[in-house]
């Protein structure tokens, strides 16, 4: 029995829209947590910053994949920081899966779940699509001619986003943190 034949072409597209999907989705988290810092006041833990970091990272390296047509650099290096997140997120879910006096999960759950164990799910998420990605499509190349302007343009403009954000998250981080440790009570810079 023979399997389904798609055409090269297609084949691009729908990887395209893979990465571009996985972007969005890491993007609307990455949202997500700042919405939660800045309009509800919760301020992230340092772990929590360094889940924010790595994927940050996931999307810069989904990013350069989109731009590239030669290698899957941007797939390993999304991969490593999918890796990068799980870990974190795992050491900081389970330095307060017993709620202790002062070590308790630090801001809202979402749904009744907690931050760094949201990036747990996250991180394996990622880790799973990625893989999935690269086993359906393998390494699929466009052909100069065959590029595809909408998706283009669409990763062009999400590229911006996450920069912007990105710039954002930095400018927030040097208040809450200065240059110093960081801390979870209040913003150095303002206080």
């Amino acid at each position: 029995m023979r399997g389904l034949r798609l055409d090269p072409s297609t084949v691009v597209m729908l990887d395209r829209l893979s990465l571009l999907l996985l972007t969005v989705i890491v993007s609307a988290v990455l949202t997500a947590a700042m919405v939660m810092q800045f309009v509800f006041a919760e301020i992230p833990c340092p772990l929590c910053l360094l889940q924010r970091v790595a994927m940050f990272g996931c999307c810069f390296g989904l990013f350069h994949q989109l731009r590239t047509q030669e290698s899957e650099r941007g797939t390993g290096v999304a991969l490593l920081f999918a890796l990068l997140l799980l870990v974190i997120a795992a050491r900081q879910t389970l330095l307060d899966v017993v709620p202790r006096p002062g070590h308790a999960y630090i801001g809202s759950a979402v749904f009744g779940v907690h931050m760094p164990v949201w990036s747990v799910a996250i991180g394996v998420s990622l880790l799973l699509a990625l893989a999935l990605r690269l086993a359906l499509f393998g390494a699929p190349r466009i052909r100069p001619q065959t590029a595809l302007p909408p998706l283009a343009r669409a990763a062009r403009i999400l590229e911006v986003y996450v920069v912007v954000i990105c710039a954002i998250n930095f400018a927030a981080v040097v208040l809450q943190c200065g240059f110093d440790e960081c801390h979870t009570f209040g913003y150095r810079l303002l206080t």
